[in-house]
């Protein structure tokens, strides 16, 4: 997952980045209000962790612009306000979910996985494409009974396709989905070829058909054949 972490306490926020990008997430941060609304002008997310007093304005207000800006990303509000009118601001402006700091890494892991179920997968933690099986939680994946031995790229990457399957997807996206800004100091997406070759091989040998489509001059598809 491509997690955005809006907080400005410094040692919460290095907690949480170590804590998920040891749990295999890609992770960025925003320390204050302008940071953070230059992230999500910018770049995409699966879940943004949102804080509410922020150096520089309000972290309702960025709610607010995700909103306008009518992107899809789940958030869930993590904020010291612990009044039941704070909780209902937040949630009515369409927070995903809201929790009262002081909290536990695994309980905070818990909570983005489930808006990502929600939003992407109905709640599920098992993912099928047809003959393609996930366990979201185990990260395995599996044709029929043969467990496919991806790379954690690679894995990141079909999840990304099924997520998105009959979109058309640049090949800036999914470097910027997989690699995050850092991805700008590039110029070069052939390891994106590279990466989807893989993919496409290792599903074939196991069994599966051929989905992902080339679309010459913009990017790939995932389609139902």
């Amino acid at each position: 997952m491509k997690i955005l972490v809006i907080e400005d306490e410094e040692a919460l926020r290095e907690s949480i980045f170590s804590y998920l990008t040891g749990e295999g997430n890609l992770c960025e941060v925003a320390m204050d209000y302008w940071s953070g609304i230059e992230k999500i002008n910018l770049y995409s997310y699966d879940c943004i962790l949102l804080d509410l007093t922020l150096p520089g304005g309000d972290g309702l207000k960025i709610l607010a612009e995700i909103k306008k800006m009518n992107k899809q990303e789940g958030v869930l509000i993590i904020s010291a306000r612990h009044s039941l009118d704070d909780k209902l601001s937040g949630l009515e402006m369409g927070a995903d979910d809201y929790l009262v700091k002081p909290f536990h890494l695994s309980e905070l892991k818990a909570r983005i996985m489930a808006i990502v179920r929600r939003k992407n997968f109905s709640g599920s933690n098992l993912l099928s494409f047809n003959e393609i099986n996930i366990d979201m939680l185990a990260m395995e994946v599996r044709i029929g009974d043969k467990l496919i031995n991806f790379t954690k790229k690679e894995y990141d990457l079909l999840i990304y396709f099924i997520s998105n399957q009959g979109k058309v997807i640049s090949k800036n996206a999914i470097a910027e989905h997989l690699w995050g800004d850092e991805i700008d100091m590039s110029d070069d997406f052939d390891f994106i070829y590279t990466h989807i070759k893989n993919l496409r091989k290792k599903l074939v040998e196991a069994g599966a058909k051929d989905y992902i489509r080339s679309m010459y001059g913009v990017g790939y598809k995932l389609e139902n054949i």
